[in-house]
C-alpha cells in the first residue's frame, strides 16, 4: 500500500466512527430481537433458522459482486450510499406484510443491498489509514459503542412496550446509516485495481484457504448464538431487559480489546491472536451450552466475545491486508465477508435452527467442537512469515 499510504490525507476519525457506530447500532437493535419478533409472529425455530440464514446467504455473492464493482470503477463511496439508501428502502416493504414468502423477498433484496456497505467501508478507512493500520480498531470500537446503547436501549423499550415496534426501529437505524454515509468525505483511490485472476490466484494460497476454512467453522458456530441466544435466554427466564445487557456485556470487553488491540498486533502477530481467538471462543460456546442458567459464569462466556469477535475480526482485517495485493484490497475484504459470513453464518443459523429440538446444549457443544478444529488448522496453516512477523 506504499503508493497509497504515502498520500493518504488526514484521517477524518469521527466521520469514519460515526459511520461505524450507527452500522453496528443496527446491529444491536435488530438482530438479537429479530427472532424474538419472528416468533411473536407464530413462527418455528426452523423457520427462524432459514429466515436469519438469508442475509449470510446474500454475504456470499453480494460483496463480491459490488466490490468488484468498487474496485472497477473506483466510486467506492457512491456504491456505499447506494447499498445503504437501497437497503433502507427494501427493509421498509416489511411494514406491508409479514408472510414468510414476503418476509424472505424482502430480506433477499434488503440484504443483498445491505451487504454492499461494511466491505466499502473497510477499505476506505484502511486507505486513510495509510501505514498505520493498527489504528483501525481505535475507529472501529464505536462500533461497538453504538451496539451497546442500541442493544441495551432497545430491550428496555421492548420490555416496557411491545416487540411490534420491531420494525420502526429497524428502519430508523437503517435511516441513520444513510445518512452517516452522506458524512464520509471522498477519498480519491490511487492504486488501480488489481487483475481479477490475481485476486484468484491469492484466494488459492495455502494460508488465504486455512484462513478462510477457519473463518467458516467460527461463523458456523455463531450462528446459533445470533439466531437463537435471545429465545434461548428468553426461555431460562431472562427478561428483554438483562438479555439486552447480558449482549452489551459482550461488546464492551469487545471496546476494551479494541482499544489496545495495535499493541496486541504489534507485540505477538497476527498468527497467535488469531489462534488464542479461536481457542477462547470455543470455550464460550461450551459454557453457554452448559452453564447458561448460572448468571455470573453465562457473563464470562460473555466477556469473551471480546475473542470469538474482537480480536479475531481485528487480526483478520489484518490478514486480508498482509496476504492481499493493494489493488485486491476491496475483493479480499469481500471475499472474507462472503465465505466467513456468508457461507459460514448462513450454515451455521440454518443448522442452529434444524437441530435446536434436540437440545441447546447439543448446539452450542457443536458450536465449540467447530472452534476446536479451527483453531488446530490455524495452529498448521498460519505459518506464512507475513502472518507470523508482528510489525
Amino acid at each position: 500500500m506504499s503508493g497509497v499510504a504515502a498520500s493518504a490525507p488526514p484521517v477524518p476519525y469521527w466521520r469514519l466512527s460515526g459511520f461505524y457506530f450507527f452500522y453496528f447500532a443496527l446491529l444491536g437493535g435488530m438482530y438479537p430481537y429479530w427472532p424474538l419478533y419472528l416468533q411473536q409472529l407464530g413462527y418455528n425455530q426452523a423457520d427462524i433458522g432459514l429466515l436469519l440464514a438469508i442475509p449470510m446467504i446474500t454475504k456470499v455473492l453480494a460483496p463480491n459482486l459490488w466490490s468488484w464493482l468498487a474496485d472497477a470503477s473506483g466510486e467506492r463511496l457512491a456504491i456505499l450510499r447506494l447499498g445503504s439508501f437501497l437497503g433502507f428502502l427494501c427493509f421498509a416493504g416489511i411494514l406491508l406484510d409479514q408472510s414468510y414468502v414476503w418476509l424472505i423477498a424482502i430480506i433477499v433484496a434488503y440484504s443483498f443491498f445491505w451487504n454492499a456497505v461494511l466491505p466499502q467501508h473497510e477499505v476506505i478507512t484502511l486507505r486513510f489509514l495509510g501505514d498505520h493500520p493498527e489504528r483501525y480498531s481505535r475507529l472501529r470500537l464505536w462500533g461497538s459503542v453504538g451496539f451497546i446503547l442500541a442493544v441495551v436501549g432497545v430491550g428496555h423499550l421492548y420490555e416496557v412496550s411491545d416487540i411490534g415496534w420491531f420494525p420502526w426501529v429497524s428502519l430508523a437505524l437503517l435511516g441513520f446509516i444513510f445518512l452517516s454515509s452522506l458524512a464520509i468525505p471522498s477519498y480519491r483511490e490511487e492504486t488501480k485495481r488489481g487483475p481479477r485472476g490475481k485476486l484468484l490466484a491469492t484466494a488459492r494460497q495455502k494460508p488465504v484457504v486455512i484462513f478462510l476454512a477457519a473463518g467458516i467453522l467460527l461463523q458456523i458456530a455463531h450462528g446459533a448464538y445470533y439466531s437463537f441466544f435471545s429465545i434461548y435466554l428468553e426461555a431460562m427466564g431472562y427478561s428483554r431487559t438483562v438479555i439486552g445487557i447480558l449482549w452489551s456485556i459482550g461488546v464492551i470487553a469487545e471496546i476494551i480489546v479494541f482499544i489496545v488491540m495495535h499493541n496486541l498486533l504489534i507485540g505477538f502477530g497476527v498468527r497467535l491472536i488469531l489462534i488464542a481467538s479461536l481457542a477462547l471462543a470455543a470455550l464460550r460456546w461450551l459454557l453457554i451450552g452448559s452453564v447458561a442458567d448460572i448468571l455470573w459464569l453465562l457473563v464470562i462466556a460473555q466477556i469473551l466475545h471480546a475473542f470469538s469477535f474482537g480480536t479475531y475480526h481485528a487480526a483478520a482485517i489484518e490478514t486480508v491486508r498482509r496476504l492481499f495485493a493493494p489493488g485486491s484490497q476491496g475483493g479480499g475484504q469481500a471475499l472474507y465477508g462472503a465465505v466467513s459470513f456468508g457461507i459460514g453464518g448462513a450454515l451455521g443459523s440454518f443448522l442452529a435452527g434444524q437441530y435446536w429440538s434436540l437440545g441447546a446444549d447439543l448446539v452450542f457443544y457443536g458450536a465449540g467442537l467447530a472452534c476446536l478444529i479451527a483453531a488446530v488448522l490455524a495452529w498448521y496453516g498460519f505459518r506464512d512469515p507475513r502472518l507470523v512477523d508482528t510489525r
